[in-house]
């Protein structure tokens, strides 16, 4: 390789990139590399394209490396890979000419390729959140299905949150009764009388110690009923003629 060709390739590009190259020797330099077209709401990315020329350069590639501006975007190790094996197919064609604009031209189309992919990527990764986000309200308003196997074991924690219910308010009830009471109640397996209950509460009030299913009952209408009947039966006396 000529020195001279190498040296007027280098005044070329540092007109063309006169604060973005940086020159590290004679033959190696560094570009500051950034995408042609920019994505909102992507974060910006920025590379550095370093050139090392072997003595054969043109007529073989150069070496190329690919660095990540501190601050200015990062980049996995795939998608380094997959810029420098564009920047190697793009060389390949150009082998025998200058081609260093020709590969930082490459790169700069390829940055844009990759902040389009990031931008679509996070597009439909919000979208996917969205998705999620409606089924899991939808599920929350629409609840769970009922399955059979669901329903038994509803039905079974119902059973027993019903029977638990229950054996309290027994408990509640002997609680309220005497020690003679609760004798008497155990005696009749666990049932109060009428009579224990009228006399326990005359106004039968007190729904800790009534029965679930009891049923009240006016006294007053008794009362009432018995004395019309009474009545109808003085109305209905006949007197014989004997009489």
């Amino acid at each position: 390789m000529s020195s001279d060709v190498l040296l007027e390739e280098f005044e070329v590009l540092e007109s063309i990139y006169p604060s973005e190259l940086t020159k590290i020797s004679d033959t190696i330099i560094q570009i500051d590399v950034e995408p042609e077209d920019t994505e909102d709401g992507v974060d910006p990315l920025k590379l550095t394209l370093e050139v090392q020329y072997p003595p054969e350069y043109p007529d073989v590639l150069p070496n190329l490396s690919l660095h990540a501006i501190e601050g200015e975007g990062e980049i996995d190790d795939s998608e380094r890979d997959s810029l420098l094996k564009d920047l190697q197919t793009m060389g390949e064609e150009n082998v025998g000419i200058a081609m260093t604009f020709t590969l930082v031209s490459h790169l700069r189309e390829q940055l844009s390729v990759l902040v389009k992919t990031r931008a679509e990527l996070k597009r439909k990764e919000e979208m996917e959140k969205e998705r999620l986000a409606i089924e899991a309200e939808e599920a929350r308003t629409r609840g769970t299905p009922v399955t059979p196997e669901s329903f038994r074991a509803w039905k079974i924690k119902f059973d027993r949150e019903q029977a638990l219910a229950r054996k309290t308010r027994e408990e509640e009830k002997l609680r309220a009764l005497t020690p003679k009471e609760r004798e008497e109640n155990k005696r009749i397996g666990g049932r109060l009388s009428g009579r224990q209950l009228f006399e326990r509460n005359k106004n039968l009030e007190d729904d800790n110690l009534m029965e679930e299913d009891a049923v009240s009952v006016d006294v007053s209408q008794y009362e009432r009923t018995t004395r019309d009947d009474e009545e109808e039966e003085e109305d209905g006396i006949t007197f014989s003629d004997s009489d």
